[in-house]
């Protein structure tokens, strides 16, 4: 026999609990070469460089 819970969670309680997962909105930089907001230690989409390097159009 397995454990049940004696009354049901509630709405309230039940979104109480989860108010701490949410979405996390990703770090955003400008890109040094052309300007554009790109994500951080990532490859600029628009331009093509990382850390001063054209690493795209090689």
């Amino acid at each position: 026999m397995m454990a049940v819970p004696f009354r049901r969670t509630s709405k309230t309680r039940k979104r109480k609990r989860r108010t701490h997962y949410k979405l996390a909105v990703p770090g955003m930089v400008k890109c040094p070469e052309c300007g554009e907001l790109k994500i951080a230690h990532r490859v600029c989409k628009e331009c093509g460089s990382y850390k001063g390097q054209d690493v795209l159009n090689k």
